[in-house]
């Protein structure tokens, strides 16, 4: 009998093979000039287009929007042009992708920032954290507070890039909303200590990330707009008093927008699962009326129980999908996996990125 794990799922407007999802990993492998998808990638990601659902790496919206060196963008038609050979390859396969979209707001260095200005934010609040300029990890810069005024071209420029997506030839997007980025920072009240219709109130503080869904969908519809969440994580040094009400609120709102799915990082990410008292990530999934994408640190036989018991409906994995192009078959067969070569991670070319064996590589 064939594993739950291992069998099709509607996800939103979407048919996958298997619930198996690829999570978005930063790779640093863009070109530099033009932050531009090119033939690496497109083998990258072709080589995992086993995966039930691809997500790809975070991907900025705007020049303004970018935080790490060599991070692909989906803002010029070049970036577009290098996208579609990504998703031409992925389709070659067989596989499905979604285009991570992203603004990483405060989290962000006046080196990567056009004519080296300060980075945008909610307020104007430093992150306690580091960002990779190219040449190694740096303090993140002082962020200036966005004017209420500029808020509206931050969400034309995520409807630009949903628009720009489809037109990559995606099968639909993630809106990144987890981790400290700038929906995120909107969200905290670490982060967000604004005294206008965007700050104060659970309710004020959700209303960017409202609108931004209602842009997003407003262009490709529900069905192929999902969302990624992490409640309980500080990543980025962001910080929140009470995040249970405010993440139930999150979810409540979200229903509405009758998304493709909900993936949500469980704990800390890349870290400890485990949850401090009063917090629960099987409330917030309980709310969710659609399909739900589980997160952090997932093993095989944890992601056949979560499945099979209806925790969750997909599974997304990082780190291994890295090592080991064809994760799926891997895990469909319990073969041994490749480990992780974290000198590779992040920038460079084929090493430690498209050249990890298959398995009937090491078989052989």
């Amino acid at each position: 009998m064939t594993d739950k794990l291992f069998t099709p799922l509607k996800v939103g407007d979407v048919d996958v093979a298997n619930r198996v999802a690829m999570a978005p990993l930063t790779r640093n492998r863009a070109l530099p000039d033009g932050d531009v998808p090119h033939a690496l990638n497109a083998e990258y990601y072709a080589q995992r287009a086993g995966a039930g659902l691809i997500i790809s790496e975070g991907t900025q919206i705007s020049p303004t929007a970018k935080g790490y060196a060599w991070t692909p963008g989906i803002y010029s038609d070049a970036q577009v042009a290098g996208w579609k050979l990504v998703t031409d390859a992925v389709h070659a396969k067989g596989g499905k992708i979604f285009a991570q979209i992203w603004h990483v707001g405060r989290v962000s260095h006046t080196s990567l920032q056009p004519g080296g200005q300060a980075p945008v934010a909610p307020s104007a609040i430093t992150a306690e954290t580091r960002t990779y300029d190219g040449k190694g990890f740096v303090a993140t810069s002082q962020p200036r507070a966005l004017e209420i005024s500029e808020i509206a071209g931050i969400l034309d420029d995520y409807r630009k890039a949903a628009a720009n997506a489809e037109r990559a030839g995606f099968d639909g997007v993630e809106i990144h909303a987890a981790n400290g980025y700038l929906i995120d920072q909107f969200l905290r009240d670490g982060s967000n200590t604004r005294d206008d219709a965007y700050g104060g109130s659970i309710e004020n503080r959700a209303r960017f990330l409202e609108e931004v869904v209602d842009a997003v969908t407003g262009v490709l519809g529900g069905g192929r707009v999902g969302i990624r969440l992490s409640p309980f994580a500080n990543a980025n040094g962001i910080t929140d008093s009470n995040p249970q009400p405010l993440f139930e609120h999150v979810v409540d709102r979200l229903n509405r927008f009758n998304l493709a799915y909900l993936h949500m990082v469980e704990g800390q990410t890349g870290g400890p699962r485990e949850l401090k008292e009063g917090e629960s990530i099987e409330a917030l999934r309980k709310r969710f009326d659609g399909v739900y994408i589980a997160n952090n640190n997932y093993t095989r036989e944890m992601a056949i129980e979560a499945v099979e018991s209806g925790k969750a409906d997909m599974v997304a994995f990082g780190r291994p999908f890295i090592a080991n192009p064809d994760l799926v078959e891997r895990l469909a067969k319990d073969a041994p996996l490749n480990e992780v070569d974290r000198d590779t991670l992040y920038g460079g070319g084929e090493a430690g990125y498209t050249d990890y064996p298959f398995l009937e590589e090491v078989k052989a």
